[in-house]
């Protein structure tokens, strides 16, 4: 059975009214075929349940990997770009989500929430650069102590040129879990995560990633395949 998220039912309700006309004015075809419309649109808010696909052996949670966020493409893996990664060296991952892909969105790594800042800005096309820092967009920060070392990871919610909604259901001081479900954004859209220069990035631009589940970055004491 496949579970919809509780934000489609605003949007189902308003994509059903052409058929709901139809159907009133005694076109039973039309309104048939318009009903794909607002199955189409719930389908969009599916919310599967999804694995770590290299959990630790008797642990819940590895602690030195960073998950992908998103479901997508990976439209860049490498150094921080200027004017998109926050202030400091990092290493960035950013994610583009098609109007295709499941929107719900995933923490890459659990400890505690810093940061949660919303930005309203404009829908520019997710793909391009500056949507990083223009567009409407939630900055989440996860601080985690391994061994005595504060680790963080920033990751960010950006909506896109179909998108027009970022909705964030996690808020400063919240303990997260990695792969625990923070969110989603309404129709295409992009995930950046940016990790410490210490953490490996496993992806690379092109690659298809799922989020909860593809491990995109580790830190070098984590296990390896």
């Amino acid at each position: 059975m496949v579970t919809i998220d509780r934000e489609a039912a605003p949007a189902t309700a308003v994509a059903a009214v052409p058929a709901l006309v139809a159907a009133l004015a005694g076109r039973r075809g039309t309104a048939l075929a318009l009903a794909a419309l607002p199955a189409a649109v719930a389908l969009f808010f599916r919310d599967p349940d999804r694995t770590p696909d290299r959990p630790v052996a008797g642990a819940p949670d590895d602690v030195d990997s960073v998950l992908s966020p998103a479901d997508g493409k990976v439209m860049y893996a490498g150094p921080g770009q200027e004017g998109v990664a926050p202030e400091g060296e990092w290493q960035q991952v950013s994610i583009f989500l098609s109007a295709f892909d499941v929107h719900i969105n995933r923490a890459p790594y659990g400890g505690r929430l810093r940061e949660v800042t919303y930005r309203p800005g404009k829908w520019l096309a997710a793909y391009s650069h500056e949507s990083a820092h223009l567009n409407e967009r939630t900055d989440l920060v996860v601080d985690r102590e391994v061994d005595g070392v504060t680790r963080t990871v920033h990751f960010r919610q950006i909506v896109g040129l179909m998108a027009r909604r970022v909705v964030t259901r996690v808020a400063a001081g919240d303990e997260i879990a990695t792969g625990q479900r923070i969110g989603l954004m309404k129709f295409g859209s992009r995930m950046d995560v940016f990790v410490p220069t210490d953490a490996e990035l496993l992806v690379e631009a092109g690659a298809r990633v799922v989020a909860g589940e593809t491990v995109i970055a580790r830190w070098p004491s984590g296990p390896r395949a």
